[in-house]
């Protein structure tokens, strides 16, 4: 089927840069602070702003897809995010570099509901294991558009890097353009006649949220574990290297895993097998630690590509971007709040026990699972 191959080319494109674009900051944030004389405080807002705008509107962006088309406010999604990085480059202080960050957060607000519907279109019924690859190009986005921004900032100044980094932006726009089918207003016959169910999606929402709260904060809790193992800064980079190259690998195998072996069942090895192997990283010294870590990052990771491949099973015809605009605001929210919840529970008992709280959380999923089941198809229960 080449045209869904080329709606998934364009997706992932889409995810690649977005991606990309989202974790660019962590490379400017030093040269802002150098630039501009600015606080922590002042710089955990610029990275606020980008993420916040996003996740807040993920919603209207498939209200408005449902309107004006999804690969056209796709498309004006990745101008607008180009945009914002070009406007960065010309700012001068604090003020307007929250203005072109948010202006590039609201760009990238409509690439996770608006490409994953494309996909989701493209395969159908089988849109599971294509879904895991779209969600595997963001990690290719994050892992290269940043060292790509480094390199430049080391040769050009970072305000002609960023104009770079936009243009190419643009060309991106244009080749998503190019490869994504005009929507048109009915849904694929094979999906017409599916009906909405609420109790359904709402379990998968729940369990995407404990699943993004579970990642980000174990995440968070990483270096000081590894710091009390007796890992230096540089070898706590590498393992943290190691989860996301881990991640990445758990995101493709794992959507295609799914459409194997099922939601339930991939779910439940997935969240079990996380729950476990957090625990045995805060009871093992440390070289059997890093040896765990990337198996601990596939399963970490690898359970929200089979969330994304159940999403279209739950929703009515003409809904799929609003769903998971949904979902995607629900996650993406999860992950920003629960390094705090844990993080407060680390304050009080300790940090192992803030660990011990994300894999408990993961064990929640489970139940979870099980009440989800009977709602899916058959082909994809488990």
């Amino acid at each position: 089927m080449p045209s869904a191959r080329r709606s998934l080319q364009g997706a992932a494109l889409a995810h690649a840069l977005h991606d990309g674009y989202t974790d660019m900051i962590y490379v400017l944030l030093p040269v802002w602070q150098a630039e501009f004389a600015l606080g922590y405080a002042a710089l955990a807002a610029l990275r606020g702003v980008y993420a916040g705008t996003m996740a807040a509107f993920q919603v209207p962006a498939g209200w408005l897809a449902e309107r004006l088309g999804g690969r056209t406010v796709l498309v004006a999604g990745t101008v607008l995010s180009a945009l914002g990085y070009a406007l960065a480059g010309f700012s001068g202080g604090l003020i307007g570099l929250c203005a072109a960050l948010a202006l590039s957060g609201l760009g990238s607000a409509t690439q996770h509901p608006l490409a994953s519907a494309a996909v989701s279109r493209a395969y159908g019924t089988n849109a599971r294991g294509p879904l895991g690859v779209y969600n595997f190009s963001g990690d290719l986005g994050k892992a290269a558009l940043p060292a790509l921004l480094g390199l430049l900032i080391a040769t050009l100044s970072w305000r002609s890097s960023v104009w770079v980094m936009a243009a190419l932006g643009l060309i991106a726009a244009a080749a998503v353009w190019a490869l994504l089918p005009v929507v048109r207003a009915a849904e694929p016959a094979a999906q017409a006649s599916r009906g909405a169910d609420r109790g359904g999606f709402g379990l998968l929402l729940a369990i995407a949220v404990l699943d993004s709260g579970v990642r980000m904060g174990f995440l968070t809790f990483l270096p000081f574990l590894l710091k009390a193992k007796g890992a230096e800064l540089p070898l706590i980079g590498f393992a943290l290297t190691l989860v996301f190259l881990g991640g990445a690998a758990g995101k493709f195998t794992c959507g295609w895993l799914g459409a194997r072996l099922g939601v339930l069942a991939t779910v439940l090895v997935t969240e079990i097998g996380t729950a476990a192997a957090i625990g045995a990283a805060i009871l093992l010294p440390l070289s059997p630690t890093l040896i765990l870590l990337p198996v601990l990052g596939v399963m970490l990771n690898g359970t929200s590509s089979v969330l994304y491949g159940t999403v279209p099973e739950l929703v009515p015809a003409g809904k799929v971007a609003r769903a998971f605009a949904v979902f995607y605001t629900g996650a993406i929210g999860s992950g920003a709040l629960s390094p705090v919840v844990y993080g407060a529970i680390g304050d009080f008992f300790g940090y192992q026990w803030g660990i011990a709280a994300a894999a408990a959380a993961a064990l929640l999923t489970c139940p979870l699972a099980l009440l989800l089941a009977p709602r899916l198809s058959s082909a994809s229960r488990g």
